[in-house]
C-alpha cells in the first residue's frame, strides 16, 4: 500500500503548524502529529482513486495506530508506512499521547470519503468533533494542560476554526462536490445548491453567510480564554491563531460574503495586524462574549 508522499504537496495554511513560537521542545511533537494528520487527509480528498480505495488505505492507518498503541514490534523502514508511524510512535510514547484523538481523525477523514452532505448543525459540529477538535486535545496533552475546561475551551476554537475554513472555501469545495453548509439552513434562507454553483451572491446568500460566520466567531471568542491559561509563548502561539481565524471572518463582510469571487486571506499586512492585536491582547486582555451558538 502506499501513502501520500506529503514533502511533494503544498497546502496553503492560514494557521501555521509548529512556528517558531512554540518551544522548541514541542516542534518535533508537533510535525508528527501534523504529518499523520496531513497524511490521512490528502489519502482521502487527494488524487484519482475511487472511495474503495481510499477506505482501505484509510484502513491500513487504523491498523498502524492500533499496532502502535499495542506496542508492536515497530514496522520496517522500507514499508510507506514508517515515514509517517515511524516518528508518530516516538512521540505518543515519549509524550504518553492518547489514542482516542488519532481513532477520532481517522473516521472524520473516513467520513471525507462517503459523506458529502450535512443535515443541519448537530451532523456537521459531530464531524467537527472528529476532524479538528482531536488536534487541540492533543497539543493540550503535549501542554499537560488537559484540563476540563481547557478541553472544553479548545473544543470551541478547534471547531470555531474549522468552521472558518469552511465559509471561506465554499466554492473550493464545491468543486470536490461537497457542500458544508448545513441543508436546513440553506432551506431557510432560501438558498440551494444551484446557487452555489453559479456562484450567485445575493441577499438570501449574504444572510446565510452572515450567519454561519457569526457561528464561527462565536465559538472563537468562547475558545480565547484558553490562550490566557495557557502560559508563554503556547498562550502567544494560540492567541495568534484565534485572531487569524477571526480576521478571516472580518475581511468576508467587506466582500459581501463572496466567496466565488474572493477568497479571504491572510497576507503581510494581516500579519503585521494580527501581531499587534496578539501583543494588545497580552497587555490590555479584554473580554470575549460568551457564545451562544452550541
Amino acid at each position: 500500500m502506499s501513502t501520500p508522499d506529503v514533502k511533494q504537496r503544498e497546502h496553503y495554511e492560514n494557521f501555521p503548524v509548529a512556528s517558531l513560537l512554540l518551544p522548541r521542545r514541542l516542534r518535533a511533537p508537533v510535525s508528527h502529529i501534523y504529518h499523520f494528520a496531513r497524511s490521512a487527509d490528502d489519502i482521502a480528498d487527494e488524487g484519482d482513486d475511487a472511495p474503495a480505495a481510499r477506505l482501505e488505505k484509510l484502513g491500513a492507518y487504523r491498523r498502524a495506530l492500533l499496532a502502535m498503541h499495542e506496542g508492536q514490534p515497530g514496522m520496517p523502514a522500507h514499508d510507506p508506512l514508517h515515514e509517517v508511524f515511524g516518528p508518530l510512535a516516538h512521540t505518543v510514547h515519549a509524550w504518553r499521547l492518547p489514542l482516542q484523538p488519532f481513532l477520532d481523525l481517522l473516521s472524520a477523514f473516513e467520513q471525507d470519503v462517503t459523506t458529502h452532505r450535512y443535515a443541519d448543525d448537530g451532523a456537521l459540529l459531530d464531524y467537527c468533533s472528529r476532524s479538528a477538535n482531536p488536534v487541540g486535545r492533543l497539543m493540550l496533552h503535549l501542554y499537560d494542560a488537559c484540563t476540563p475546561e481547557n478541553l472544553r475551551r479548545s473544543d470551541a476554537v478547534c471547531t470555531g476554526l474549522q468552521l472558518v475554513n469552511f465559509w471561506q472555501d465554499v466554492a473550493i469545495d464545491w468543486r470536490k462536490a461537497r457542500v458544508y453548509l448545513p441543508q436546513d439552513k440553506l432551506a431557510r434562507h432560501g438558498v440551494d445548491e444551484s446557487q452555489i454553483a453559479a456562484g450567485r451572491c445575493d441577499a438570501a446568500w449574504q444572510s446565510l453567510m452572515r450567519e454561519q460566520c457569526a457561528q464561527a466567531s462565536g465559538l472563537l471568542q468562547q475558545g480565547m480564554p484558553l490562550a490566557r491559561r495557557l502560559p508563554g509563548r503556547i498562550g502567544l502561539e494560540l492567541r495568534m491563531v484565534v485572531l487569524g481565524g477571526l480576521r478571516i471572518l472580518e475581511r468576508l463582510e467587506p466582500l459581501h460574503y463572496d466567496v466565488f469571487q474572493n477568497r479571504p486571506t491572510l497576507r503581510k499586512r494581516d500579519w503585521l495586524l494580527l501581531s499587534w492585536r496578539t501583543l494588545r491582547d497580552v497587555a490590555y486582555p479584554y473580554p470575549y462574549p460568551a457564545s451562544t451558538t452550541q
